[in-house]
């Protein structure tokens, strides 16, 4: 009897975790990191700031904790990658799981581009670098001619454009992203071969 109520204990901590993640997300997003407090975000939650204290110290704290829990998943992958063969079907899964996973962090995406200057002054701007280093590392052959590699990292970056660059285009948010993945998936395709001359 005693584990299930603390279980039930824990689920109802991290679901206020969870909570003050997104309410603070919101915030961060629409207001800025920098214009964004403790107080504001405890008011948000109708929670203490005493409350909001037992769960989170300081802004950073709730900023690289929604970062790491929303980012792991591209660790999950690189690691997942990096057990592969170096084959196209490889890497054009890369991609597609690539995308996936920035459409289920589009808020935390949207974040880190309009606020580049925070980022970079926190640590997860230096761990960003390094995700997408490994990343990289897995879909660029480093044998092939420049041209291929230019295009396999274009494949990536072409994934983060059609987040942010495309909202204005018609079309639903899904048609958008398939239409982006497949021209992700074609650069990827063309560069698997080395096409391309020096």
């Amino acid at each position: 009897m005693g584990g299930t109520m603390d279980r039930t204990k824990q689920q109802r901590r991290g679901n206020t975790r969870q909570r003050i993640q997104d309410v603070a997300l919101e915030l961060f997003a629409e207001q800025g990191y920098e214009k964004t407090s403790l107080r504001e975000i405890a008011e948000h939650l109708d929670v203490t700031k005493a409350a909001l204290y037992y769960h989170f110290k300081t802004k950073e704290e709730i900023l690289v904790s929604v970062y790491d829990d929303l980012t792991q998943p591209i660790l999950d992958l690189i690691e997942w990658g990096r057990q592969q063969p170096h084959t196209l079907e490889t890497k054009q899964e890369i991609i597609r799981r690539y995308s996936e996973i920035l459409s289920g962090a589009t808020k935390l995406f949207r974040f880190m581009q309009e606020n580049q200057a925070t980022v970079r002054e926190l640590r997860i701007g230096e761990t960003f670098k390094e995700r997408m280093q490994g990343l990289r590392e897995i879909v660029v052959d480093p044998d092939a001619d420049l041209v291929a590699q230019v295009r396999s990292v274009s494949a990536l970056f072409t994934l983060h454009a059609g987040m942010f660059l495309l909202q204005d285009l018609d079309g639903d948010q899904e048609s958008k992203r398939k239409a982006v993945l497949e021209v992700a998936t074609d650069l990827i395709t063309q560069a698997h071969g080395g096409g391309g001359k020096e």
